[in-house]
């Protein structure tokens, strides 16, 4: 078979033109350091590059609202070991002043610290993040969620919740009634039966209440003062176990965004040696 001059020329040019593409690709390959610069240099390593890169994406966000959820159980974890301490003493007042032997001017010391101890701990309801945002009153962020005149509840209904990883959101921002106005299941009921003392800051009231109330002259008048004082005493174990089993989730969820946290890193590692692979 014999070529003529012209399909010779044509082969050449051909050559030429395919070598200068390879040597340019050689080229982008070299300089960028990754094996698949175009999709067309090879399909199926491109579209799992894709996926790599939406998946790393993804995971990225995912650290970003664990970080943000941290901050937020953190702080929250941080003002209840407060008001654990402030209702811990609170019940070392309270048992002091049921003493049957103290002085009306006694117990009216007494009235004056524990609403030293009530007004802290409504400050710390009302407790606010480095944003100005209320930590307890749910989605109402921008209103305090207890009332300084009775310590009534009037933030949001929901919790806050974060998608912390593509199966898991955890609340991260209780709402102030499921802490201050809660009790658990197996609470310390009422030897006669009645309702038991929901809200901390009532308790509270009604034990000051008690201390104001001169007592000195009357056997009855201390019988109702007693009574209120135990009724309060009784709240006060209430109120702290409920504040404690609280707590205590917050310390579940700081363990498992950290454990997540662990595993996430891990994933990042994985793509990244894979995405420089598929380079």
């Amino acid at each position: 078979m014999r070529f003529s001059t012209q399909m010779m020329y044509q082969q050449n040019m051909r050559g030429i033109t395919n070598s200068q593409a390879e040597w340019m690709k050689y080229g982008e390959q070299m300089s960028t350091g990754k094996r698949v610069v175009n999709p067309s240099d090879d399909p199926i390593a491109a579209s799992q590059a894709v996926v790599l890169s939406q998946a790393q994406a993804q995971n990225s966000q995912y650290t970003l609202a664990r970080t943000f959820a941290t901050q937020k159980v953190s702080l929250e974890e941080s003002v209840l070991s407060q008001v654990t301490t402030a209702i811990q003493n609170a019940q070392e007042k309270i048992v002091y002043a049921s003493n049957g032997t103290l002085s009306d001017d006694d117990r009216a010391s007494l009235a004056t610290d524990i609403q030293g101890l009530r007004d802290q701990l409504l400050n710390l309801a009302n407790t606010t993040d480095g944003n100005g945002r209320y930590i307890f009153a749910g989605y109402k962020t921008e209103t305090a969620p207890f009332s300084e005149a009775n310590g009534d509840y009037v933030g949001g209904t929901e919790s806050i919740k974060q998608q912390v990883d593509a199966s898991r959101s955890m609340v991260i921002g209780h709402t102030g009634d499921k802490i201050f106005d809660s009790i658990t299941s197996n609470a310390v009921a009422e030897p006669d039966g009645s309702a038991s003392e929901t809200n901390l800051f009532a308790m509270l009231d009604s034990a000051i209440a008690a201390l104001k109330t001169p007592v000195a002259d009357s056997e009855a008048d201390k019988e109702t003062a007693a009574a209120a004082l135990d009724k309060t005493n009784r709240g006060l174990k209430n109120s702290l176990n409920n504040v404690l089993t609280v707590r205590a989730e917050l310390g579940t969820q700081l363990n498992e965004l950290e454990s997540l946290d662990s595993l996430g890193s891990g994933s990042r590692f994985r793509a990244n040696a894979a995405d420089e692979r598929s380079g």
